[in-house]
């Protein structure tokens, strides 16, 4: 029940800040995805450095970080920018993206071990 309740939260939420940061930015770039994938990348790295106990864990990390963030959508969209011959921005989404999701998983670690 605490991941279906954490993911129904999550959800909603990367729906809703995908497309703002969409609409915000005005590009065919994907920076939404972008974002999402980062900010449950920071949450889940400061959960397990914490670290959440087993409830925190189903609720947060497994349900509200597995619905926020979307690997599935990452693939997609680098894809897509491939095969509308944005080769360059389609590797560049997938390298930041990777990257920064580390980054954002280090430095939740890292917030959570201050």
């Amino acid at each position: 029940m605490l991941v279906a309740l954490g993911a129904a939260v999550g959800a909603p939420l990367r729906f809703l800040l995908d497309r703002a940061v969409q609409r915000w930015a005005g590009t065919a770039f994907p920076w939404g995805t972008l974002v999402v994938n980062v900010l449950g990348s920071a949450v889940l790295g400061f959960l397990v450095a914490w670290p959440a106990g087993e409830g925190l864990m189903a609720l947060a990390g497994t349900g509200l970080c597995g619905a926020l963030s979307t690997y599935s959508t990452l693939g997609y969209e680098t894809l897509r920018l491939a095969e509308d011959g944005a080769r360059p921005a389609a590797v560049g989404n997938a390298v930041l993206s990777v990257a920064a999701g580390l980054g954002a998983a280090a430095a939740g670690a890292a917030l959570a071990h201050a």
